[in-house]
C-alpha cells in the first residue's frame, strides 16, 4: 500500500527485496550450472585433490602388468603393490582428515613459489636479450661481455 505521496509502504519494499534475492539467486544458480556444463566440476580443495591422486596412482599401479614375469611372480608383485597402497593410504587420509586446511595453504605457496621462479628467469632472460647481463663471470674487464655468452640465448622453461 501507498500512502499520499505515492511511496510504497513497508510490505512493498520487504517483498521487493525478497523477489530481488530470489532472482539473484536464480541467475547464479543457472550462471553455476552453464559453467558445469562448459567447463566440468571445479576443482575441488587440496585435500581432495590429494585423495583423487592417491586413488589414481593405486588405481594405476594395480593394473600394471609385468610380461616378463611369470604367473606365480606377477601374483606376488600384485599383491605386495596393494600392500604399499593400502599402507600408502593409511598414512595420507588421517593427515588429510586433521589438517585439510594445511593442503591449501601448501598448494598456495607452491603457486606462490613458481609465480616468484618465473619472475626471476623472465627478468634474467630479458637481460640476457637485451645483452646487459653484467652479473660476475659474464664479463671480462668493464663493459666487455665472455664471448661464450649468446646475448639471444633464450630458456624454454615450458
Amino acid at each position: 500500500m501507498s500512502d499520499a505521496t505515492g511511496r510504497e509502504g513497508p510490505e512493498a519494499s520487504e517483498a521487493d527485496a525478497d523477489a530481488w534475492e530470489q532472482a539473484c539467486a536464480e541467475d547464479l544458480a543457472a550462471e553455476q550450472a552453464r559453467r558445469r556444463a562448459q567447463y566440468g566440476p571445479p576443482p575441488g580443495s587440496a585435500a581432495e585433490e590429494l585423495r583423487k591422486l592417491v586413488d589414481a596412482v593405486s588405481d594405476k599401479l594395480s593394473g600394471l602388468q609385468a610380461p616378463l614375469l611369470g604367473a606365480a611372480a606377477q601374483g606376488a608383485v600384485e599383491q605386495t603393490v596393494k600392500q604399499v597402497v593400502q599402507q600408502a593410504k593409511a598414512v595420507v587420509e588421517p593427515v588429510i582428515e586433521r589438517n585439510p586446511d594445511v593442503f591449501d595453504h601448501l598448494a598456495a605457496a607452491g603457486s606462490e613459489l613458481l609465480a616468484a621462479y618465473r619472475s626471476a628467469v623472465e627478468k634474467q632472460e630479458s637481460r640476457w636479450t637485451r645483452g646487459d647481463d653484467t652479473s660476475d663471470g659474464d664479463v671480462r674487464g668493464p663493459g666487455r661481455r665472455d664471448e661464450g655468452t649468446a646475448g639471444g640465448e633464450h630458456i624454454d622453461l615450458d
